[in-house]
């Protein structure tokens, strides 16, 4: 009689839970950001191997997609509360932009906007496309709410906006504290109105 190995069962461990995979691959991405981290560093924080990984995500990019959802319904909702705030564009965009840098000071090693510096500068067109999207649809939600009162000239000062958003973010991974990003939130805003003003 030949004893035979007992198979392991293939797939995820047991026990894993994809809300806190995706939660502790958010840390990662936003620490390293999307090139700085690889399939093998993912699955060593989630002591899990490449195939368990694959098998539970698809993909890094999948992955990626995955916690820019979960980014967005957290953190990320702070620009569609300001837009629902009281007051007209000028005082919705500064309490966008305050909130911007309080929030994107740099606070338990992380600092910036994982939807706007996350794929900086990556060649992975998938995590990319994902990013933009992102951005397309915080850009039109800021567009809508300027419209109501300056229809001719919404996605160009949402533009505007959505570039000093860009432009903290950057800063706060750069080092900015959250007093000097406050100080680039006021002259932003201050900007802002006067571009909504000028006929």
């Amino acid at each position: 009689m030949v004893a035979t190995k007992k198979s392991q069962p293939r797939g995820r461990p047991r026990g894993f839970d994809p809300d806190a995979a995706i939660e502790t691959a958010q840390q990662l991405f936003q620490e390293k950001g999307y090139d700085g981290v690889g399939v093998a560093d993912i699955g060593k924080a989630l002591g899990i191997t490449p195939p368990s990984f694959y098998n539970a995500f698809g993909s890094k990019a999948a992955l990626f997609g995955k916690v820019l959802e979960r980014y967005a319904g957290g953190f990320g909702r702070f620009v569609p509360e300001a837009l629902a705030g009281q007051g007209g564009a000028a005082e919705a965009v500064d309490r966008i932009l305050r909130d911007a840098a309080r929030l994107y000071a740099k606070r338990d090693g992380v600092a910036g906007c994982l939807v706007l510096d996350g794929a900086r500068g990556s060649g992975d067109a998938e995590a990319q496309a994902l990013t933009a999207r992102m951005i397309d649809e915080s850009r039109a939600m800021i567009a809508a709410r300027i419209a109501v009162e300056e229809p001719g000239r919404a996605d160009l000062l949402a533009t505007v906006v959505t570039t000093a958003l860009k432009g903290m973010s950057a800063a706060a991974r750069d080092g900015a504290s959250e007093a000097e990003l406050r100080a680039f939130a006021d002259m932003a805003a201050a900007g802002f109105r006067a571009m909504l003003s000028r006929p």
